[in-house]
């Protein structure tokens, strides 16, 4: 997986889980696709209207702060939002959303540079993230190759599913 591209879905700044996923939905907890019915529903009601899998959020500073739900990346990832970009994650976020084999990609400005409805392209390789229509451009962090090999996977328990497999991963 070296490149992502879809239509942006742009948001401001501290994003909280419960706007993401609200907290009314926590009892749903191993029907995914109906979680993922959920999306932004308090705040965005047109959201489940109107994204498409294979969208990308643009985000600003700080998304998916608030409390550690998991839910909140799981739903975006069974919704079928291919990758977050933000200019900042909460950490358990960014860390949950690593898990459930979501990309999520810091990237200062992109916010600035892609407007709701545009194309991107996120270069996982290279790090940078290109407007399509602009062909504006900022840089990215690049994820640890540990990382890509996680989301390659298609999150954390898939990972080290095939490296049990594979015998890379011994027991004590």
């Amino acid at each position: 997986m070296k490149m992502i591209s879809g239509r942006v879905y742009k948001f401001g700044d501290d994003v909280n889980t419960d706007v993401i996923y609200p907290g009314k939905y926590l009892s749903i907890t191993t029907d995914r696709e109906e979680m993922a019915k959920h999306c932004f529903e308090t705040v965005y009601p047109d959201f489940l209207k109107k994204a498409k899998p294979g969208d990308i959020i643009v985000a600003g500073k700080n998304f998916g702060c608030g409390s550690s739900r998991e839910q909140a990346a799981t739903c975006l990832k069974f919704f079928g939002i291919s990758a977050v970009v933000a200019d900042s994650f909460a950490r358990i976020f960014f860390r949950n959303a690593i898990n459930l084999g979501l990309p999520v990609i810091v990237a200062p400005g992109a916010a600035r540079i892609a407007e709701h409805g545009d194309e991107i392209e996120i270069d996982l390789e290279d790090g940078f993230v290109k407007n399509c229509k602009t062909g504006k451009m900022v840089q990215s962090s690049r994820l640890p190759d540990f990382v890509m090999g996680i989301l390659g996977d298609g999150g954390l328990i898939s990972h080290l599913q095939k490296r049990i497999r594979g015998g890379k991963i011994r027991g004590g």
